[in-house]
């Protein structure tokens, strides 16, 4: 299913007020939430119930007039899920509650943290695309795929899990360097 479709369907499901489509963005986008909160001193249970605050907002949003059907539920659910835990993060002690008027109390943040989102994750895309094709397939096959080291170096023949790990470095470093250029130029 593609990503448009996948929008499509979520946006109508949510409509109906059926729970479809909360099964649907679980299964496609959970895994960045999981990574993003575990590499930063969370655990799995943080994670689900940030990721299923992110779906409440989102619910919210889609309500909302100026939600356009079209844009990118992943980036929508991600920038709202690392806003929420960055929050939660900065006050160690404050526990995330979702009340009914979340969303319109802080609606500037979110949409700027989705914005935030959307650009990084742009920019992000565009040092990919400069990179070798070689690089691009293991970069998406790793971060996009999550695809454990092991069938990294299966997949691309590596001799060693050594040897799988020192060529991600290397196309992790290509993508540094274009970064930095880019950096550079502004």
């Amino acid at each position: 299913m593609n990503k448009r479709t996948t929008n499509t369907l979520a946006v109508e499901d949510f409509q109906k007020d059926s729970n479809v489509a909360f099964g649907i963005l679980y299964h496609k986008y959970f895994g960045y939430t999981k990574k993003f909160i575990l590499g930063n001193k969370g655990n799995l249970e943080d994670a689900e119930d940030i990721f299923q605050d992110a779906l409440i907002i989102l619910y919210e949003k889609l309500y909302d007039d100026d939600f356009k059907a079209y844009t990118c539920l992943a980036n929508y659910v991600t920038g709202i899920s690392k806003n929420l835990w960055l929050k939660k993060l900065r006050n160690r002690n404050f526990f995330v509650e979702i009340h009914e008027n979340y969303y319109f109390e802080n609606k500037e943040e979110i949409n700027q943290a989705i914005e935030n989102e959307r650009d990084y994750l742009d920019k992000l895309n565009d040092y990919i695309n400069e990179i070798s094709a070689h690089c691009q397939n293991l970069i998406k096959d790793i971060f996009v795929k999550n695809k454990n080291i092991e069938e990294i170096q299966e997949k691309y023949k590596y001799s060693s899990k050594h040897n799988a790990q020192n060529q991600k470095h290397k196309c992790v470093e290509q993508i540094r360097k274009i970064k930095k250029a880019d950096n550079f130029k502004q």
